[in-house]
């Protein structure tokens, strides 16, 4: 199902999906199983499942066969940073004849080992533009509410967003954010440039201060006061943080709600305790 067929009919319920990782080992398959049997009671429009880069050394294609298997559309994520274009159009029309529909197009971060890198794709806009052409794919890419990290501003990262609107692209879906305030004006400044496509905000609930140093040293987050107090108060006590990341993230979520967002975008981290109870409180 394509991007307008899932978000642009009316409905009362709220759309979600859920992003997922390949697991390192065996007992992080069975957990990853564990976490998609919970989450399918929540009747995800699909499951979104992140590629290594270039796609290599990783298990995205065995996976992307098994939730299917469970019942479950997938949208599979793609880089550019180490892809070359035959390896792109190798693989996109690999995912076709899978019965794929979608794919999330990203530029993907710059490897340690510059000699991985392949340079057919500057940016995600060269990517989006080439699986364009050479594919029928709905084609989501990253939103940034408070900026990409490397951009020198929020209306710089703006124009980079255009050009993957204009070459293509059919949704974006926004990087973790923790003040809705944020991603608000991030949607008015979307749609005063003329873009018209659903954007569907992410959300991560917080189960650790490590996790959250992690994702503040990698990506522009801007972390409330009152957030930040909470996160050093419990940062010793693990059942107290995962509560109060519960608590944080369902707040949030209600109020996207509220103010008219019928879709969400859940980054799990493999694990579905969290997400769950969030959503048994909201839909």
């Amino acid at each position: 199902m394509k991007f307008d067929e899932i978000y642009e009919k009316k409905s009362d319920k709220v759309k979600v999906s859920f992003e997922v990782f390949p697991p390192k080992d065996v007992e992080a398959f069975a957990q990853l199983e564990n976490t998609l049997c919970v989450l399918k009671d929540y009747s995800p429009v699909f499951i979104s499942l992140t590629w290594g880069a270039g796609g290599k050394s990783n298990q995205s294609a065995k996976l992307i066969s098994n939730i299917r298997n469970a019942g479950f559309e997938v949208m599979p994520h793609f880089t550019c940073v180490c892809s070359s274009k035959n390896f792109v159009e190798e693989h996109i029309n690999d995912l076709e004849k899978y019965g794929i529909d979608k794919i999330l197009a990203l530029r993907g971060d710059i490897p340690d080992d510059k000699s991985l890198m392949c340079h057919d794709f500057s940016y995600a806009s060269d990517l989006v533009s080439f699986i364009k052409k050479k594919s029928n794919l709905n084609i989501a890419v990253a939103g940034y509410p408070e900026g990409h990290i490397e951009a020198p501003s929020l209306d710089f990262d703006l124009v980079n967003l255009k050009k993957k609107v204009d070459v293509g692209a059919n949704a974006i879906f926004t990087q973790l954010f923790f003040d809705n305030t944020k991603f608000y004006e991030y949607v008015e400044k979307v749609r005063a440039m003329g873009i018209s496509i659903p954007i569907i905000p992410g959300i991560m609930p917080i189960i650790s201060k490590k996790q959250i140093d992690k994702m503040t040293n990698l990506a522009r987050i801007s972390v409330p006061k009152n957030l930040q107090a909470k996160i050093e108060k419990y940062q010793n006590s693990p059942a107290d943080m995962k509560k109060m990341g519960i608590e944080y993230a369902q707040n949030q979520c209600q109020d996207l709600i509220s103010n008219g967002v019928n879709a969400l975008h859940f980054y799990t981290l493999n694990k579905s305790s969290s997400v769950k109870e969030i959503l048994c409180n909201i839909i």
